[in-house]
């Protein structure tokens, strides 16, 4: 079934032309990531298909039983109203049905009781409200009569999305689901839920995120914005670089075919005289064309990353049994740590647990109730934090960056300019020079980052630095900080990102607990399932034996089929299974890593294919081990 068909769409902002002539279908069940810099379009095209946004030509076609529905960066919510209240502030058949057979429940009118609940038998709003509770238990919201205006960023962030799930649980007519960075300010263990919920869920979404272990596990169709244009890739994030570098190859073959005749026409094009035939015009407007092609501009500069850092001398940062309290909530007690030079640790837990806290202790921008912290006399902390960018309202970006200094220099003795820079970081020669004011929120955020890391920094403290930054951008970012000699302190809930960069995790874990994890993030949150597995085991109450036998009879009686043993070969295949397997997602892990960095074509369609290779193995092997288990 069509959903969607848009045809010839084109959209701009004086004269930034965000996209021109795109066209695309969206069917039932496509799942649909749009991939682009900040900047781009991309929020603006899914508010035209919302109807909030009016394109400057072509058509949107959406079908009349289609009800689209919009989960935005920005939550507009009644701060007088509960929790409860909000959710029931859903615009929806079967939420009016629930909302009045409260109502009958309090009702002495025979009528509207029978009204109420042919509603409900209608609308099939009976299982409606354990639905919203059970979205709501598993989002982390159990207070249900707390104000909306006392939540924090998070939790109203969480809400909105119950509300959201709870919307499209609630209309049975067909749902177009559009969903803008719906993991910002979650922390993982709700963006693991939401990445379970929506990869299971029949259901047709078009979603914009920058978290890759999210868009991979729930989409198969992305969307790639780029000069103006909308290209269409079939499978992974993996599957679409492939598909883009192949794409900027042909293009460079084309422009390198058009300078060649342009050289030739240009000779021809000045030694014919000023009255031209029929025949000269045609080739002359040829000529327009393959100069227009021969101008394309394809550069993609790599980012100088062998600046020169101010030294690091040899004391770096140390803390000595740090603690902090609000109130009864204990946040760090008796914490100790000494940083390392180069040492890239991520620090991550729950929100609310902390993190903010110690990197603001570390910096002197918030007290310590007790311990001690001994900063090196070399270090210049580089800070990006979750507050925006203050700048002057018609300042420009190119001056903005300038009034730092005017060039940025290299360790070989060079410079480069701020424009460059800039460049660097995917602002272009007309952004470049636009007020900062006129820049999306994605755009200011990346502009933010730049201005801490133009600054030279030799300690660098990011707090979220993924949150709205763009697919592109944080490519960049990940390439600068995998080269950057300093020291660095990351918080983020990005689990592609963490795994990328860090190689020493800080975890918070309750109650002042800092857990101190040689690894990345992944193999962090491995041992810490298999060790709450153990624990889980170990605090099970053991049955008596007489029990244990009475059920084991019990069971045999009523099993007519019981489970056979493992054979020798079985039970050899299985640990042959259980070592190899973490090796190749090891390898795995390393494929993707390298397919981020590579640029060559030959080497990502190597690279490619052997990824694909091993994930069909650790699919097989998942197979087996879970058919092995049963026996």
């Amino acid at each position: 079934m069509n959903y969607v068909s848009v045809e010839n769409l084109t959209k701009s902002y004086g004269i930034k032309v965000l996209f021109q002539n795109i066209n695309f279908h969206v069917n039932e069940g496509d799942k649909i990531a749009i991939v682009a810099k900040n900047g781009s379009g991309k929020s603006t095209l899914l508010k035209i298909l919302m109807g909030k946004e009016i394109a400057d030509s072509g058509t949107v076609n959406i079908n009349k039983d289609i009800q689209v529905v919009l989960f935005d960066q920005e939550i507009e919510f009644d701060s007088d109203l509960t929790i409860d209240e909000f959710m029931m502030t859903l615009d929806s058949a079967p939420i009016q049905a629930l909302k009045n057979y409260h109502k009958s429940l309090l009702s002495t009118d025979y009528d509207f009781i029978e009204k109420a609940l042919a509603e409900m038998e209608i609308h099939k709003a009976w299982d409606l409200e354990n639905d919203m509770k059970q979205i709501l238990s598993q989002l982390k919201i159990t207070d249900l009569e707390a104000k909306m205006g006392n939540l924090s960023g998070g939790q109203i962030k969480r809400v909105a999305l119950a509300k959201l799930l709870t919307e499209t649980r609630a209309e049975h007519r067909h749902t177009l689901l559009i969903m803008d960075e719906p993991t910002n300010h979650l922390d993982v263990e709700m963006v693991e839920w939401l990445e379970s919920y929506l990869s299971k869920a029949k259901i047709t979404l078009i979603l914009v995120t920058h978290d890759r272990y999210f868009l991979d596990a729930v989409c198969g169709i992305i969307w790639e914005m780029e000069d103006k244009n909308l290209y269409f890739h079939n499978g992974s994030y993996a599957t679409y670089l492939e598909n883009k570098m192949i794409r900027e190859d042909n293009m460079n073959s084309t422009i390198d075919k058009a300078n060649n005749l342009y050289r030739k026409e240009l000779e021809w094009m000045r030694r014919q005289p000023k009255a031209r035939t029929t025949k000269s015009k045609s080739r002359q407007d040829d000529f327009y064309e393959t100069e227009k092609i021969a101008k394309t501009d394809t550069r993609k500069e790599s980012l100088e990353l062998d600046f020169e850092m101010k030294r690091l001398g040899n004391k770096i940062l140390e803390l000595r049994d740090i603690s902090k309290s609000y109130g009864d909530k204990l946040l760090l007690k008796d914490f100790s740590y000494q940083f390392q030079r180069g040492e890239k640790v991520g620090i991550v837990g729950k929100n609310g647990a902390g993190k903010s806290t110690l990197l603001n202790i570390i910096q002197g921008l918030e007290p310590k109730d007790s311990g001690e912290i001994e900063t090196g006399e070399t270090i210049k902390f580089g800070y990006f934090s979750q507050k925006g960018l203050k700048y002057k309202e018609d300042e420009r970006v190119i001056d903005f960056i300038k009034e730092i200094s005017e060039n940025f220099p290299l360790a070989n003795g060079k410079t480069i300019s701020a424009s460059q820079f800039l460049r660097l970081f995917l602002f272009d020669d007309q952004t470049q020079y636009s007020p900062i004011s006129k820049l999306s929120g994605g755009e200011k955020r990346r502009l933010h980052l730049m201005y801490i890391l133009y600054q030279n920094p030799n300690f660098l403290i990011f707090d979220e630095p993924t949150n709205d930054l763009d697919l592109p951008t944080l490519t960049v970012l990940e390439n600068f900080l995998l080269n950057f000699q300093g020291s660095l302190i990351i918080v983020s809930h990005d689990r592609y990102f963490m795994d990328r960069i860090v190689d020493h995790i800080l975890a918070f874990e309750g109650e002042g607990k800092i857990r101190d994890f040689i690894g990345n993030f992944s193999e962090y949150r491995d041992a810490k399932s298999r060790e709450d597995a153990m624990e889980k085991n170990a605090v099970s109450k053991p049955q008596p034996v007489k029990e244990i036998v009475a059920v084991a009879a019990k069971e045999v009686i009523q099993t007519s089929s019981p489970k056979r043993k493992m054979s020798f070969k079985e039970q050899r295949e299985l640990e042959t299974i259980e070592k190899e397997m973490p090796e190749l997602e090891e390898k795995r892990a390393k494929l993707m890593d390298q397919l981020n960095n590579e640029t060559e074509y030959e080497k990502v369609a190597k690279l490619s294919a052997e990824l694909e290779t091993i994930s069909e193995k650790l699919e097989e092997y998942e197979m087996r081990w879970l058919e092995l288990q049963e026996i």
